[in-house]
């Protein structure tokens, strides 16, 4: 489990993560989104459709304990994470889908994720201690919107400074994940080594079959390549220390150690698994870019 003074360290972060992801804004961009909105429509189905119901899936057909069913259906009903957009950067895909996504369905997190947790977790029946209380969730999610519209405020009137905080929010992204990887991993190797494969399975699977759902989901409702990948990387990429923050200000002691094992698992391989996609939507990218100069090519010799 974290201690106290973590716990405190990783509400700091979040703070300005959500600063920096307010930074990125501006509220333009919502106005833009809400002219030409299917590419974020297409991504919320995925992010509060596809992965709640995988993680519910997940916890039900692995047999996993009340703890685990919590963790990952938690992790699973998480809005999409900055880490996101750094992946779609280097992808090259949409970043500007990327960062729309990932603050509207931050917004939207504070209605549904209250109530997608309890819908999945008393499905998977999970109940008395192993309980999230929705306004747990709410109040965090309410709490964080607060640094989110201060950074939107800090854009608008000093773009600089606004694109600094937004460049320092996406970096602590990562630095959060090491973070807990780094100070919850050595505390409780035993564990690990003594971590059944369903688990693993779980926490790996649940980004991997996310990105594929969310990829596969994005085609049949006729998104071009370049945005059906930008959509993939955000439905399996969620914000696991936003999962951890709540877990550590819910539950104590061996329950809290055992809630956070799935989302700290998550954490550390979607990383990892996110680095072999990205390389992978990257080089498809580059093909289809060069085709398509190639034809631009071959047109204009043919006029």
């Amino acid at each position: 489990m974290l201690s106290e003074a973590e716990t405190k360290l990783l509400g700091i972060m979040m703070m300005v993560i959500m600063l920096g992801m307010g930074a990125s804004l501006t509220f333009r961009d919502f106005l833009i989104a809400f002219k030409k909105p299917k590419g974020v429509l297409v991504g919320l189905l995925c992010q509060y459709g596809i992965m709640p119901f995988l993680g519910y899936l997940l916890a039900v057909s692995l047999g996993l304990s009340p703890a685990l069913a919590v963790g990952i259906i938690l992790i699973a009903c998480m809005p999409g994470g900055t880490t996101s957009n750094i992946f779609t950067y280097f992808s090259k895909g949409a970043l500007a889908l990327s960062i729309m996504m990932t603050s509207v369905s931050t917004l939207v997190a504070v209605a549904a994720v209250p109530s997608l947790i309890a819908f999945y977790t008393k499905s998977a029946g999970v109940s008395g201690e192993f309980a999230i209380p929705a306004a747990n969730v709410a109040q965090v999610l309410v709490v964080l919107l607060v640094p989110t519209v201060i950074g939107m405020i800090l854009r608008k009137t000093n773009p600089n400074i606004g694109a600094t905080i937004e460049l320092i929010g996406s970096l602590l992204g990562v630095c959060v994940i090491l973070f807990l990887i780094g100070s919850w991993v050595p505390r409780n190797y035993q564990l690990l080594l003594s971590t059944p494969w369903p688990v693993f399975f779980a926490a790996i699977g649940l980004g991997l079959f996310g990105m594929l759902l969310g990829y596969w989901l994005a085609q049949l409702l006729k998104q071009d390549n370049n945005r059906s990948r930008t959509i993939s990387l955000e439905t399996g990429i969620q914000n696991g220390p936003l999962a951890v923050l709540i877990v550590t200000l819910t539950f104590k002691d061996e329950t809290q150690q055992q809630v956070l094992l799935i989302p700290v698992l998550y954490s550390l391989f979607i990383v990892l698994t996110s680095s072999v996609i990205t390389l992978w939507y990257r080089r498809n990218a580059t093909q289809e870019a060069l085709a398509r100069d190639s034809a631009k090519v071959g047109r204009a010799v043919s006029a």
